[in-house]
């Protein structure tokens, strides 16, 4: 390797190890880490110092400009889905006549469902208090319920655009993001199966708690209390709220608008006055920030307006999805700039080189280098990140499913094994009341359930396509 080459790999390796350091044990925030890491790294790599944050500027701008509208409008749909209480609608209706033998199925679908468009932590407090008022009526253990709620959230949340960790892979890898969706959501399914209901049969019997009779100093018990009958059980959500029909088209649009451009761009329509007009509106209501604008104005109208709210309320649903969402687009952003000051300086082209002569898949790779940063710092966002600005140069070399599969390799890294250096695993831990060994053998296994099986599921996605 020439010495240039050798200060590359030297820069990169001192600018991570600072985010990690920052991270772990300075507690730093993540967004001021990553920008510390990459001025670091592009002093280290040769830039002059008046440029220091030129890169991370360049890149910060340009994925807010990108990604951050994106979680924007995500999050004002999410918004209307809880507040309205079209989400617990929905979750009723699926649950109200299910008998408690398919309660954890039915939990994972729905977990899957309402995943779309919600947050993970957002999604964690919407289904934690209905899994735990499932469970005490059906007397079954939490975690046969928990972890398929779980498991339906975090691969919705690894691997699913409009999601962050896949909108950030899919705009630094140039990835076709309506093809990502749709590969995302073929992947998600037996992943879910089998980190969810399957392997919650086994951890039930490891940690075999039940439901308590408040979390966070909330009832979640109500009036009938008794062990449901074997054919139907009895209602495990509000009896008011918007209609299902209205919050499933709110939750499903983005997804049929975005998946229809991927299609018929697949059709390989005949040249022609009607081919081009056709291609040219699906295109069009298949961009992303067009399906999720979209999905804001309906939502408005169906779960705000809809719902006997003034304009005034409704103008505030809009403004107070911002506010929880404000440290999410800052660290995203911070992130673009890492990746840009990766590939400014040439690292991420000397990390592509060796990936590509070393003797393992490039979608392997990409899974190891995420495994890595996520063991790390406990922060998925930052695996993606990172993983994803190294394997830029790999990535546009590959076919559009390739890189859409690299997006999912990604993904399916970042979440491998959370423990006590991520939020995640405190938040299920004081949910669930579980004690750290409990939550280990149930919460951080379930996510390397996942990771694996995601991975596997790429890779057997790539061998037959």
């Amino acid at each position: 390797m020439s010495t240039a080459g050798s200060q590359l790999v030297i820069a990169a390796v001192v600018g991570i190890t600072l985010i990690i350091a920052l991270i772990v044990w300075a507690k730093l925030n993540p967004f001021l880490s990553l920008m510390i890491g990459s001025a670091t790294l592009a002093l280290v790599a040769g830039t002059p110092l008046v440029d220091a944050f030129g890169s991370f500027t360049e890149g910060f701008g340009g994925t807010v400009g990108d990604v951050g509208v994106l979680i924007a409008l995500g999050a004002v749909v999410g918004q209307f889905l809880v507040t309205s209480g079209a989400a617990d609608s929905i979750v009723d209706a699926f649950l109200d006549r299910t008998t408690p033998g398919l309660r954890p199925w039915v939990i994972a679908g729905l977990a899957m469902l309402l995943g779309i468009p919600l947050f993970f932590e957002v999604g964690i407090v919407l289904l934690i208090p209905v899994v735990m008022l499932a469970a005490r009526r059906s007397r079954l253990p939490v975690i046969l319920l928990g972890i398929p709620a779980l498991a339906g959230l975090s691969a919705l949340h690894a691997l699913v655009p409009p999601h962050p960790g896949p909108l950030i892979a899919v705009d630094a890898l140039g990835a076709n993001l309506g093809l990502t969706l749709a590969l995302g959501l073929l992947v998600a399914l037996p992943v879910v199966a089998v980190a969810g209901p399957l392997s919650a049969k086994v951890m039930a019997r490891w940690v075999p708690i039940e439901a308590p009779a408040s979390i966070s100093g909330q009832d979640v018990t109500r009036t009938g209390d008794e062990p449901d009958g074997a054919s139907a059980g009895p209602s495990v959500g509000p009896s008011v709220g918007p209609s299902v029909g209205r919050g499933l088209t709110v939750v499903l649009l983005p997804v049929v608008m975005m998946l229809s451009r991927t299609v018929v761009e697949s059709l390989q329509l005949p040249e022609g006055p009607v081919a081009s007009t056709v291609s040219t509106v699906f295109g069009f209501i298949g961009e992303p920030i067009v399906a999720l604008l979209a999905t804001v104005l309906l939502a408005m109208y169906f779960l705000g307006f809809g719902t006997g709210r003034t304009r005034q309320e409704v103008s505030d649903q809009v403004s107070g999805a911002f506010g929880p969402i404000a440290g999410v687009i800052l660290i995203v952003g911070a992130g673009g700039g890492f990746k840009q000051t990766l590939v400014n300086t040439g690292v991420a082209d000397v990390v592509g080189q060796w990936v590509q002569a070393a003797p393992v898949s490039p979608l392997v790779a990409g899974w190891l280098v995420a495994v890595f940063i996520r063991l790390a710092t406990g922060s998925a966002t930052v695996a993606t990140v990172t993983a994803a600005g190294i394997m830029a140069p790999v990535a546009a070399g590959m076919g559009s499913t390739e890189v859409a599969l690299m997006v999912l390799a990604i993904g399916a890294g970042s979440v491998f094994f959370s423990h006590v250096n991520d939020a995640g695993f405190w938040l299920v831990k004081e949910y669930f009341g579980m004690t750290v060994p409990q939550t280990l053998k149930t919460w951080s296994l379930m996510e390397t359930v996942l990771s694996v099986v995601a991975l596997v599921m790429v890779l057997l996605v790539h061998l037959l396509i």
